[in-house]
Protein backbone atom coordinates (compact mmCIF):
# COMPACT_ATOMS: atom_id res chain seq x y z
CA UNK A 1 0.00 0.00 0.00
CA UNK A 2 0.94 3.32 -0.81
CA UNK A 3 1.89 5.27 2.02
CA UNK A 4 0.86 9.03 2.04
CA UNK A 5 0.74 12.29 4.20
CA UNK A 6 -3.36 12.25 3.62
CA UNK A 7 -3.54 8.61 5.09
CA UNK A 8 -1.65 9.08 8.35
CA UNK A 9 -2.85 12.22 9.56
CA UNK A 10 -6.12 13.33 11.37
CA UNK A 11 -7.82 15.86 9.85
CA UNK A 12 -9.95 19.03 11.50
CA UNK A 13 -12.87 20.72 9.93
CA UNK A 14 -13.20 24.69 10.18
CA UNK A 15 -15.81 26.18 9.40
CA UNK A 16 -14.24 29.63 9.42
CA UNK A 17 -18.48 31.89 10.16
CA UNK A 18 -18.30 29.84 13.07
CA UNK A 19 -14.90 28.92 14.55
CA UNK A 20 -12.74 32.51 15.87
CA UNK A 21 -13.74 36.50 15.66
CA UNK A 22 -10.94 38.14 15.71
CA UNK A 23 -12.08 42.01 15.16
CA UNK A 24 -15.44 41.65 17.14
CA UNK A 25 -18.23 41.78 14.09
CA UNK A 26 -19.65 38.30 15.46
CA UNK A 27 -18.31 36.75 12.71
CA UNK A 28 -15.46 34.17 12.79
CA UNK A 29 -12.27 35.21 10.46
CA UNK A 30 -8.80 34.31 9.12
CA UNK A 31 -7.09 36.02 11.81
CA UNK A 32 -9.30 34.51 14.53
CA UNK A 33 -8.20 30.90 12.97
CA UNK A 34 -4.36 32.30 13.38
CA UNK A 35 -5.28 32.78 16.73
CA UNK A 36 -6.58 29.15 17.78
CA UNK A 37 -3.21 27.27 15.69
CA UNK A 38 -1.62 25.95 19.32
CA UNK A 39 -4.66 25.14 20.25
CA UNK A 40 -5.26 22.63 16.99
CA UNK A 41 -1.59 21.77 17.15
CA UNK A 42 -2.06 20.94 20.74
CA UNK A 43 -4.84 18.47 19.62
CA UNK A 44 -2.72 16.66 17.48
CA UNK A 45 -4.26 17.41 14.26
CA UNK A 46 -2.25 17.07 10.94
CA UNK A 47 -4.37 18.83 8.53
CA UNK A 48 -6.98 21.10 8.12
CA UNK A 49 -10.18 21.00 5.72
CA UNK A 50 -11.07 24.81 5.39
CA UNK A 51 -15.11 25.54 4.55
CA UNK A 52 -15.04 28.56 1.68
CA UNK A 53 -13.07 31.56 2.39
CA UNK A 54 -13.60 33.11 -1.05
CA UNK A 55 -15.77 35.90 -1.68
CA UNK A 56 -19.29 35.31 -1.85
CA UNK A 57 -22.54 36.67 -1.26
CA UNK A 58 -23.63 34.32 1.25
CA UNK A 59 -26.76 32.94 0.06
CA UNK A 60 -25.14 29.47 1.06
CA UNK A 61 -22.91 30.99 3.60
CA UNK A 62 -19.53 31.02 0.83
CA UNK A 63 -20.90 27.85 -1.37
CA UNK A 64 -21.59 31.18 -3.52
CA UNK A 65 -18.60 31.90 -4.72
CA UNK A 66 -18.58 35.20 -6.85
CA UNK A 67 -14.58 35.63 -7.17
CA UNK A 68 -12.62 32.43 -6.63
CA UNK A 69 -9.43 34.47 -6.78
CA UNK A 70 -10.49 36.72 -3.70
CA UNK A 71 -10.70 36.09 0.28
CA UNK A 72 -14.41 37.23 1.52
CA UNK A 73 -14.42 40.67 2.92
CA UNK A 74 -15.97 39.20 6.45
CA UNK A 75 -12.93 36.94 6.88
CA UNK A 76 -9.98 39.42 6.29
CA UNK A 77 -7.64 39.53 3.40
CA UNK A 78 -5.55 37.43 0.64
CA UNK A 79 -2.42 39.13 3.49
CA UNK A 80 -5.07 37.08 6.09
CA UNK A 81 -4.96 34.21 4.06
CA UNK A 82 -1.25 34.15 3.32
CA UNK A 83 -0.53 34.12 6.92
CA UNK A 84 -2.85 31.54 8.04
CA UNK A 85 -0.89 29.19 5.49
CA UNK A 86 2.50 29.45 6.89
CA UNK A 87 1.02 29.64 10.45
CA UNK A 88 -0.39 25.89 9.48
CA UNK A 89 2.99 25.18 7.51
CA UNK A 90 5.26 26.39 10.55
CA UNK A 91 3.34 23.72 12.56
CA UNK A 92 3.66 20.83 10.02
CA UNK A 93 -0.21 20.89 9.35
CA UNK A 94 -1.65 20.82 5.80
CA UNK A 95 -4.18 22.85 4.24
CA UNK A 96 -7.02 21.47 2.17
CA UNK A 97 -9.49 23.65 0.72
CA UNK A 98 -13.42 23.79 -0.23
CA UNK A 99 -13.60 24.13 -3.97
CA UNK A 100 -17.12 24.76 -5.21
CA UNK A 101 -17.46 23.92 -9.12
CA UNK A 102 -20.48 22.38 -9.54
CA UNK A 103 -21.90 26.06 -9.19
CA UNK A 104 -21.00 29.45 -8.60
CA UNK A 105 -22.55 32.46 -7.21
CA UNK A 106 -25.35 34.49 -9.46
CA UNK A 107 -23.36 37.14 -8.34
CA UNK A 108 -20.21 36.14 -10.55
CA UNK A 109 -18.90 37.68 -13.43
CA UNK A 110 -19.46 34.81 -15.60
CA UNK A 111 -23.24 34.84 -14.60
CA UNK A 112 -23.52 37.87 -14.87
CA UNK A 113 -22.19 38.23 -18.30
CA UNK A 114 -23.94 34.75 -19.47
CA UNK A 115 -27.03 36.13 -18.84
CA UNK A 116 -27.44 39.14 -20.58
CA UNK A 117 -28.05 37.43 -24.05
CA UNK A 118 -27.81 34.26 -25.65
CA UNK A 119 -25.39 35.42 -27.76
CA UNK A 120 -22.76 36.48 -24.73
CA UNK A 121 -19.58 34.57 -24.85
CA UNK A 122 -20.43 33.12 -21.61
CA UNK A 123 -23.79 32.22 -21.98
CA UNK A 124 -22.31 28.75 -22.22
CA UNK A 125 -20.39 28.66 -19.07
CA UNK A 126 -23.79 27.81 -18.05
CA UNK A 127 -26.77 25.75 -18.22
CA UNK A 128 -29.71 27.34 -19.87
CA UNK A 129 -32.79 26.12 -21.57
CA UNK A 130 -35.84 26.80 -23.35
CA UNK A 131 -39.30 26.12 -21.24
CA UNK A 132 -41.44 23.74 -21.86
CA UNK A 133 -45.64 22.77 -22.59
CA UNK A 134 -45.28 26.49 -20.65
CA UNK A 135 -43.42 25.39 -17.57
CA UNK A 136 -39.57 24.31 -17.17
CA UNK A 137 -37.65 22.51 -19.12
CA UNK A 138 -37.75 19.40 -17.52
CA UNK A 139 -39.25 18.50 -14.12
CA UNK A 140 -35.71 18.42 -11.96
CA UNK A 141 -36.14 19.80 -8.50
CA UNK A 142 -33.50 21.56 -6.48
CA UNK A 143 -32.30 20.68 -2.81
CA UNK A 144 -33.17 24.09 -1.52
CA UNK A 145 -36.98 25.03 -3.66
CA UNK A 146 -39.04 23.23 -5.20
CA UNK A 147 -37.71 23.69 -9.17
CA UNK A 148 -34.16 23.35 -10.55
CA UNK A 149 -34.88 25.65 -12.87
CA UNK A 150 -35.27 29.83 -12.35
CA UNK A 151 -36.94 31.62 -15.34
CA UNK A 152 -34.79 35.19 -16.14
CA UNK A 153 -36.83 37.68 -17.99
CA UNK A 154 -34.12 39.32 -19.62
CA UNK A 155 -33.49 36.12 -22.36
CA UNK A 156 -36.99 34.23 -21.35
CA UNK A 157 -35.17 31.58 -21.36
CA UNK A 158 -34.59 28.93 -17.68
CA UNK A 159 -31.01 28.35 -16.11
CA UNK A 160 -30.43 25.08 -13.67
CA UNK A 161 -29.68 25.34 -10.34
CA UNK A 162 -29.05 22.46 -8.37
CA UNK A 163 -29.16 24.32 -5.04
CA UNK A 164 -30.07 27.65 -4.53
CA UNK A 165 -31.72 29.78 -7.25
CA UNK A 166 -28.36 32.32 -6.53
CA UNK A 167 -26.40 28.91 -7.07
CA UNK A 168 -26.62 28.20 -10.98
CA UNK A 169 -25.02 25.12 -12.26
CA UNK A 170 -21.83 25.32 -14.48
CA UNK A 171 -21.94 23.77 -17.67
CA UNK A 172 -18.92 21.20 -17.66
CA UNK A 173 -19.58 20.24 -21.02
CA UNK A 174 -18.00 23.99 -22.28
CA UNK A 175 -14.27 23.27 -22.98
CA UNK A 176 -13.95 27.06 -22.11
CA UNK A 177 -14.99 26.69 -18.89
CA UNK A 178 -13.21 23.40 -17.37
CA UNK A 179 -9.77 25.52 -18.60
CA UNK A 180 -10.91 28.72 -16.60
CA UNK A 181 -11.44 26.33 -13.47
CA UNK A 182 -8.23 24.59 -13.73
CA UNK A 183 -6.18 27.32 -14.40
CA UNK A 184 -7.94 28.86 -10.74
CA UNK A 185 -7.05 25.89 -8.91
CA UNK A 186 -3.52 25.95 -10.39
CA UNK A 187 -2.92 29.55 -8.51
CA UNK A 188 -4.15 28.00 -5.48
CA UNK A 189 -2.14 25.38 -5.77
CA UNK A 190 0.40 27.66 -6.60
CA UNK A 191 0.04 29.47 -3.62
CA UNK A 192 1.23 26.38 -1.58
CA UNK A 193 -2.56 24.94 -0.35
CA UNK A 194 -2.22 21.36 -0.27
CA UNK A 195 -5.68 19.49 -1.84
CA UNK A 196 -9.59 20.55 -2.11
CA UNK A 197 -12.34 18.76 -0.69
CA UNK A 198 -14.76 19.35 -3.88
CA UNK A 199 -18.24 19.99 -3.26
CA UNK A 200 -20.98 18.16 -5.24
CA UNK A 201 -18.42 17.00 -7.45
CA UNK A 202 -20.15 14.17 -8.81
CA UNK A 203 -23.30 16.24 -9.54
CA UNK A 204 -21.07 18.16 -12.65
CA UNK A 205 -21.32 15.95 -15.48
CA UNK A 206 -25.74 16.07 -16.62
CA UNK A 207 -27.20 13.44 -18.71
CA UNK A 208 -27.10 14.38 -21.91
CA UNK A 209 -30.33 16.26 -22.92
CA UNK A 210 -31.71 16.68 -19.28
CA UNK A 211 -34.29 13.88 -19.44
CA UNK A 212 -37.02 13.95 -16.93
CA UNK A 213 -36.03 12.77 -13.21
CA UNK A 214 -37.94 9.40 -12.18
CA UNK A 215 -38.34 9.93 -8.42
CA UNK A 216 -41.30 10.88 -6.58
CA UNK A 217 -42.53 14.29 -6.98
CA UNK A 218 -42.56 16.82 -4.33
CA UNK A 219 -45.41 18.89 -2.94
CA UNK A 220 -44.80 20.96 -6.09
CA UNK A 221 -44.48 17.92 -8.68
CA UNK A 222 -40.25 18.13 -8.96
CA UNK A 223 -38.44 15.25 -8.48
CA UNK A 224 -34.72 15.18 -7.35
CA UNK A 225 -33.37 13.88 -10.10
CA UNK A 226 -30.01 12.54 -8.82
CA UNK A 227 -30.06 9.23 -11.62
CA UNK A 228 -29.47 11.97 -14.03
CA UNK A 229 -26.73 14.12 -12.73
CA UNK A 230 -24.78 11.72 -9.93
CA UNK A 231 -21.91 9.85 -10.63
CA UNK A 232 -22.71 9.95 -14.30
CA UNK A 233 -20.45 8.75 -17.02
CA UNK A 234 -18.75 11.78 -18.10
CA UNK A 235 -17.95 12.24 -14.67
CA UNK A 236 -14.82 10.20 -15.27
CA UNK A 237 -13.11 12.10 -18.10
CA UNK A 238 -14.01 15.46 -16.30
CA UNK A 239 -11.81 14.83 -13.05
CA UNK A 240 -8.91 12.84 -15.22
CA UNK A 241 -8.72 15.91 -17.06
CA UNK A 242 -8.60 18.22 -14.40
CA UNK A 243 -6.49 15.72 -12.02
CA UNK A 244 -4.35 15.74 -15.11
CA UNK A 245 -3.92 19.57 -15.45
CA UNK A 246 -4.17 20.42 -11.86
CA UNK A 247 -3.03 17.56 -9.72
CA UNK A 248 -0.53 15.82 -11.58
CA UNK A 249 3.12 15.69 -10.19
CA UNK A 250 2.00 18.10 -7.16
CA UNK A 251 1.49 15.94 -3.51
CA UNK A 252 -1.22 16.60 -2.60
CA UNK A 253 -4.75 15.48 -1.78
CA UNK A 254 -7.82 14.79 -4.01
CA UNK A 255 -11.28 14.84 -1.50
CA UNK A 256 -14.58 14.45 -3.22
CA UNK A 257 -17.87 15.19 -1.57
CA UNK A 258 -20.21 12.00 -2.88
CA UNK A 259 -24.02 12.30 -3.04
CA UNK A 260 -25.92 9.43 -3.82
CA UNK A 261 -23.01 6.97 -4.30
CA UNK A 262 -23.56 3.45 -3.65
CA UNK A 263 -20.47 1.65 -2.23
CA UNK A 264 -19.95 0.01 -5.79
CA UNK A 265 -19.81 2.89 -7.90
CA UNK A 266 -17.54 4.28 -4.61
CA UNK A 267 -14.82 1.30 -5.03
CA UNK A 268 -14.70 2.38 -8.67
CA UNK A 269 -14.55 5.93 -7.65
CA UNK A 270 -11.65 5.11 -5.48
CA UNK A 271 -9.79 2.53 -6.83
CA UNK A 272 -5.86 2.42 -6.50
CA UNK A 273 -4.90 2.04 -9.90
CA UNK A 274 -8.31 3.20 -12.17
CA UNK A 275 -10.12 5.23 -9.62
CA UNK A 276 -10.06 9.43 -9.35
CA UNK A 277 -10.34 10.37 -6.09
CA UNK A 278 -8.56 9.74 -2.83
CA UNK A 279 -10.86 9.78 -1.06
CA UNK A 280 -14.73 10.78 -1.04
CA UNK A 281 -17.41 11.75 1.54
CA UNK A 282 -20.14 8.78 1.46
CA UNK A 283 -23.59 9.65 3.04
CA UNK A 284 -25.27 6.27 3.70
CA UNK A 285 -24.23 6.84 7.18
CA UNK A 286 -25.73 10.52 7.50
CA UNK A 287 -28.49 8.95 5.79
CA UNK A 288 -28.89 6.20 8.40
CA UNK A 289 -31.73 8.20 10.40
CA UNK A 290 -33.74 9.27 7.31
CA UNK A 291 -37.36 8.60 8.02
CA UNK A 292 -40.07 8.74 4.66
CA UNK A 293 -40.27 12.13 4.43
CA UNK A 294 -36.35 12.28 4.24
CA UNK A 295 -34.12 14.24 6.23
CA UNK A 296 -36.17 16.12 8.31
CA UNK A 297 -38.72 13.22 9.41
CA UNK A 298 -35.93 11.47 11.54
CA UNK A 299 -36.53 8.34 13.05
CA UNK A 300 -34.33 6.18 15.79
CA UNK A 301 -31.51 4.30 13.96
CA UNK A 302 -30.51 1.16 14.33
CA UNK A 303 -26.87 -0.40 15.34
CA UNK A 304 -27.30 -3.32 13.10
CA UNK A 305 -27.76 -0.77 10.25
CA UNK A 306 -24.30 1.11 11.12
CA UNK A 307 -22.42 -2.07 11.65
CA UNK A 308 -23.66 -2.88 7.81
CA UNK A 309 -22.83 0.48 6.52
CA UNK A 310 -19.45 0.67 8.21
CA UNK A 311 -18.48 -2.93 6.77
CA UNK A 312 -19.56 -2.17 3.01
CA UNK A 313 -17.74 0.83 2.77
CA UNK A 314 -14.73 -0.42 4.75
CA UNK A 315 -14.91 -3.73 1.64
CA UNK A 316 -15.25 -0.83 -0.68
CA UNK A 317 -12.57 1.03 0.37
CA UNK A 318 -9.94 -2.18 0.50
CA UNK A 319 -7.91 -1.10 -3.02
CA UNK A 320 -8.50 2.59 -1.93
CA UNK A 321 -8.97 5.23 0.97
CA UNK A 322 -11.95 5.75 3.05
CA UNK A 323 -12.84 9.25 4.85
CA UNK A 324 -13.89 8.45 9.01
CA UNK A 325 -16.80 11.12 9.97
CA UNK A 326 -19.80 11.60 12.70
CA UNK A 327 -20.49 15.36 10.96
CA UNK A 328 -19.68 17.94 9.73
CA UNK A 329 -21.01 21.88 8.35
CA UNK A 330 -24.07 19.79 6.85
CA UNK A 331 -24.86 17.87 10.16
CA UNK A 332 -26.18 18.19 13.39
CA UNK A 333 -24.21 17.65 16.31
CA UNK A 334 -22.91 13.74 16.78
CA UNK A 335 -23.07 13.31 20.77
CA UNK A 336 -26.71 14.51 20.41
CA UNK A 337 -27.73 12.23 17.12
CA UNK A 338 -25.52 9.40 18.07
CA UNK A 339 -24.62 9.14 21.73
CA UNK A 340 -26.73 10.51 24.77
CA UNK A 341 -26.92 13.74 26.58
CA UNK A 342 -29.66 12.69 29.07
CA UNK A 343 -27.10 13.47 31.81
CA UNK A 344 -23.35 15.45 31.66
CA UNK A 345 -21.61 12.06 32.80
CA UNK A 346 -23.16 9.99 29.80
CA UNK A 347 -22.68 12.98 27.23
CA UNK A 348 -19.00 13.17 28.17
CA UNK A 349 -18.57 9.29 27.84
CA UNK A 350 -20.88 8.84 24.74
CA UNK A 351 -18.53 11.63 22.89
CA UNK A 352 -15.54 9.47 23.92
CA UNK A 353 -17.17 6.22 23.12
CA UNK A 354 -17.92 7.72 19.18
CA UNK A 355 -14.87 8.94 18.48
CA UNK A 356 -13.02 5.93 19.32
CA UNK A 357 -16.02 3.67 17.45
CA UNK A 358 -14.81 6.16 14.43
CA UNK A 359 -11.13 6.81 14.43
CA UNK A 360 -9.45 3.90 14.88
CA UNK A 361 -11.69 2.57 11.77
CA UNK A 362 -9.56 2.00 8.22
CA UNK A 363 -9.04 5.13 6.89
CA UNK A 364 -8.32 9.23 7.96
CA UNK A 365 -10.40 10.60 10.72
CA UNK A 366 -12.47 13.91 10.32
CA UNK A 367 -12.93 15.99 13.37
CA UNK A 368 -15.49 19.08 13.32
CA UNK A 369 -14.60 21.69 14.94
CA UNK A 370 -16.54 21.95 18.54
CA UNK A 371 -17.05 17.41 18.27
CA UNK A 372 -13.71 17.28 20.45
CA UNK A 373 -15.66 18.96 23.08
CA UNK A 374 -18.32 16.94 22.63
CA UNK A 375 -20.55 20.16 21.70
CA UNK A 376 -24.16 19.60 21.79
CA UNK A 377 -27.28 20.40 19.25
CA UNK A 378 -28.49 23.89 20.62
CA UNK A 379 -32.47 24.10 21.37
CA UNK A 380 -33.51 26.90 19.38
CA UNK A 381 -36.34 29.10 20.57
CA UNK A 382 -38.40 29.27 17.41
CA UNK A 383 -37.81 29.91 13.64
CA UNK A 384 -36.49 33.31 13.51
CA UNK A 385 -33.09 31.91 15.11
CA UNK A 386 -32.49 29.92 12.20
CA UNK A 387 -30.15 30.91 9.53
CA UNK A 388 -29.57 28.05 6.78
CA UNK A 389 -31.02 28.42 3.40
CA UNK A 390 -32.25 24.51 3.89
CA UNK A 391 -33.66 24.66 6.69
CA UNK A 392 -36.18 28.09 5.81
CA UNK A 393 -36.66 26.41 2.74
CA UNK A 394 -37.65 22.99 3.81
CA UNK A 395 -39.82 25.44 6.32
CA UNK A 396 -41.53 27.04 3.80
CA UNK A 397 -41.77 23.78 1.87
CA UNK A 398 -43.72 22.25 5.12
CA UNK A 399 -46.20 25.30 5.07
CA UNK A 400 -47.47 23.92 1.77
CA UNK A 401 -48.48 20.31 2.81
CA UNK A 402 -49.27 20.95 6.37
CA UNK A 403 -46.32 19.38 7.66
CA UNK A 404 -44.96 22.33 9.38
CA UNK A 405 -44.74 21.15 13.27
CA UNK A 406 -43.20 17.60 12.00
CA UNK A 407 -40.03 19.46 9.63
CA UNK A 408 -39.73 21.51 13.18
CA UNK A 409 -38.84 18.90 14.83
CA UNK A 410 -36.81 17.35 12.19
CA UNK A 411 -34.72 20.70 12.24
CA UNK A 412 -34.07 20.49 16.00
CA UNK A 413 -32.87 17.06 15.58
CA UNK A 414 -30.93 16.96 12.04
CA UNK A 415 -30.94 20.89 10.90
CA UNK A 416 -27.59 22.15 9.74
CA UNK A 417 -27.75 24.94 12.07
CA UNK A 418 -26.52 22.65 14.67
CA UNK A 419 -23.06 22.68 13.06
CA UNK A 420 -22.65 26.39 13.12
CA UNK A 421 -23.33 27.59 16.42
CA UNK A 422 -20.04 29.33 17.44
CA UNK A 423 -17.32 27.36 18.43
CA UNK A 424 -17.47 27.43 22.55
CA UNK A 425 -14.00 28.61 23.67
CA UNK A 426 -14.87 29.61 27.17
CA UNK A 427 -17.61 30.50 29.05
CA UNK A 428 -17.23 34.08 28.59
CA UNK A 429 -20.02 36.04 26.73
CA UNK A 430 -20.98 34.08 23.59
CA UNK A 431 -18.47 31.52 24.05
CA UNK A 432 -15.48 34.08 23.78
CA UNK A 433 -16.37 33.49 20.24
CA UNK A 434 -16.88 37.17 19.80
CA UNK A 435 -16.96 40.23 21.42
CA UNK A 436 -19.44 41.67 19.44
CA UNK A 437 -23.10 40.39 18.47
CA UNK A 438 -22.64 37.01 17.25
CA UNK A 439 -23.96 36.29 13.65
CA UNK A 440 -25.97 32.86 15.15
CA UNK A 441 -27.07 32.18 18.84
CA UNK A 442 -24.52 30.46 20.76
CA UNK A 443 -25.84 27.05 22.59
CA UNK A 444 -26.79 27.94 25.81
CA UNK A 445 -24.63 25.45 27.24
CA UNK A 446 -21.36 27.16 26.78
CA UNK A 447 -20.47 28.13 30.18
CA UNK A 448 -20.65 24.49 30.91
CA UNK A 449 -18.98 23.16 27.79
CA UNK A 450 -16.20 24.92 26.50
CA UNK A 451 -12.51 24.54 25.98
CA UNK A 452 -11.10 26.40 28.73
CA UNK A 453 -13.47 23.94 30.75
CA UNK A 454 -11.78 20.83 29.07
CA UNK A 455 -8.76 22.12 29.33
CA UNK A 456 -8.89 22.01 32.85
CA UNK A 457 -10.21 18.44 33.36
CA UNK A 458 -7.91 15.71 32.91
CA UNK A 459 -10.82 13.67 32.29
CA UNK A 460 -12.82 15.63 29.50
CA UNK A 461 -13.28 14.56 25.68
CA UNK A 462 -11.25 17.34 24.87
CA UNK A 463 -8.35 15.64 26.75
CA UNK A 464 -9.20 11.76 25.77
CA UNK A 465 -9.58 12.95 22.06
CA UNK A 466 -5.96 14.06 22.34
CA UNK A 467 -4.76 10.82 23.85
CA UNK A 468 -6.81 9.27 20.79
CA UNK A 469 -5.26 10.97 18.05
CA UNK A 470 -1.94 10.79 19.71
CA UNK A 471 -2.44 7.03 19.52
CA UNK A 472 -3.47 6.79 15.87
CA UNK A 473 -0.52 9.00 14.99
CA UNK A 474 2.13 7.42 16.30
CA UNK A 475 0.30 3.72 15.64
CA UNK A 476 1.36 1.74 11.63
CA UNK A 477 -1.00 -0.57 12.76
CA UNK A 478 -3.83 2.04 13.26
CA UNK A 479 -3.35 3.46 10.30
CA UNK A 480 -2.80 0.90 7.79
CA UNK A 481 -3.68 -2.26 9.58
CA UNK A 482 -6.30 -4.63 8.34
CA UNK A 483 -9.90 -4.62 9.51
CA UNK A 484 -12.25 -7.55 11.00
CA UNK A 485 -15.34 -7.45 12.10
CA UNK A 486 -16.64 -8.68 14.98
CA UNK A 487 -19.43 -9.90 17.06
CA UNK A 488 -21.67 -8.61 13.96
CA UNK A 489 -24.79 -10.35 15.51
CA UNK A 490 -24.59 -8.42 18.96
CA UNK A 491 -27.33 -5.97 19.24
CA UNK A 492 -25.55 -3.76 21.60
CA UNK A 493 -21.41 -3.64 21.06
CA UNK A 494 -19.96 -2.46 17.55
CA UNK A 495 -16.46 -4.48 17.83
CA UNK A 496 -13.35 -4.82 15.31
CA UNK A 497 -9.66 -5.53 14.73
CA UNK A 498 -6.79 -3.57 13.59
CA UNK A 499 -4.01 -5.90 12.19
CA UNK A 500 -1.03 -5.65 10.79
CA UNK A 501 2.91 -7.10 11.11
CA UNK A 502 1.85 -9.17 14.41
CA UNK A 503 0.44 -6.35 16.25
CA UNK A 504 -3.47 -6.55 16.68
CA UNK A 505 -5.32 -3.62 18.00
CA UNK A 506 -9.40 -4.92 19.34
CA UNK A 507 -11.69 -1.66 19.69
CA UNK A 508 -14.78 -2.56 21.64
CA UNK A 509 -17.38 0.06 22.01
CA UNK A 510 -20.73 -0.19 23.91
CA UNK A 511 -23.05 1.89 21.81
CA UNK A 512 -25.97 1.41 24.12
CA UNK A 513 -27.93 3.20 26.65
CA UNK A 514 -27.58 -0.26 28.74
CA UNK A 515 -24.92 -2.30 30.33
CA UNK A 516 -23.44 -4.98 27.69
CA UNK A 517 -22.30 -8.47 28.14
CA UNK A 518 -19.40 -8.77 25.64
CA UNK A 519 -18.80 -12.79 24.17
CA UNK A 520 -15.19 -12.68 25.21
CA UNK A 521 -12.45 -10.33 26.32
CA UNK A 522 -10.24 -9.79 24.05
CA UNK A 523 -6.54 -11.19 24.44
CA UNK A 524 -3.78 -8.01 25.47
CA UNK A 525 -3.80 -4.86 27.58
CA UNK A 526 -6.27 -2.13 28.03
CA UNK A 527 -4.34 0.93 25.99
CA UNK A 528 -6.89 3.23 26.17
CA UNK A 529 -10.49 3.31 27.78
CA UNK A 530 -13.02 6.13 28.59
CA UNK A 531 -14.03 4.24 31.96
CA UNK A 532 -11.68 4.55 35.04
CA UNK A 533 -12.09 0.54 35.19
CA UNK A 534 -12.40 -1.39 32.33
CA UNK A 535 -12.01 -5.05 33.38
CA UNK A 536 -14.64 -7.72 32.81
CA UNK A 537 -16.89 -8.76 30.71
CA UNK A 538 -19.71 -6.38 31.60
CA UNK A 539 -19.48 -2.96 29.48
CA UNK A 540 -21.10 0.24 30.87
CA UNK A 541 -23.59 2.40 28.52
CA UNK A 542 -21.55 4.02 26.33
CA UNK A 543 -18.44 2.17 27.80
CA UNK A 544 -15.27 2.05 25.12
CA UNK A 545 -11.94 0.00 25.46
CA UNK A 546 -9.07 -0.57 23.22
CA UNK A 547 -6.68 -3.22 23.56
CA UNK A 548 -3.40 -4.61 21.90
CA UNK A 549 -1.73 -7.11 21.61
Amino acid sequence: MKQTWWKERVFYQIYPRSFMDANGDGIGDLRGIIEKLDYLKSLGIGAIWLCPVYDSPNDDNGYDIRDYGKIMAEFGTMADFDALLEGLHTRDIKLVMDLVVNHSSDEHAWFKASRKSKLNPYRDYYIWRDGKDGSTPNNWASFFSPSAWKKDETTGQYYLHLFSEKQPDLNWENPALRQEVYAMVNRWFDKGVDGFRMDVINCIAKDEGLPDGTGAPNAAGYSLAFERFANRPKLYDYLRELKANCYAGRDCLCLGETPFTTPEEGAKLLDDETGIFDMIFPFDLMEIDDGPYGKYDPVPWKLSRFKQIVNIWQSATEHGWGSLFWSNHDQSRAVSRFGCTDTEELRVRSAKMLAVAMHLLRGTPFVYQGEELGMTNTAFPDESAIRDIEGINALNEARITGRTESVWRGILHKGRDHARTPMQWSAEQHAGFTTGEPWIMANPNYPAINAAADENDADSVLNFYRKLIQLRNTDKTLQYGSYRTLWTEHEQIFAYERTQDGETYTIVCNMSGKTAEMPTIPDGTVVLCNMPDCAGMTMQPYEARVYKR
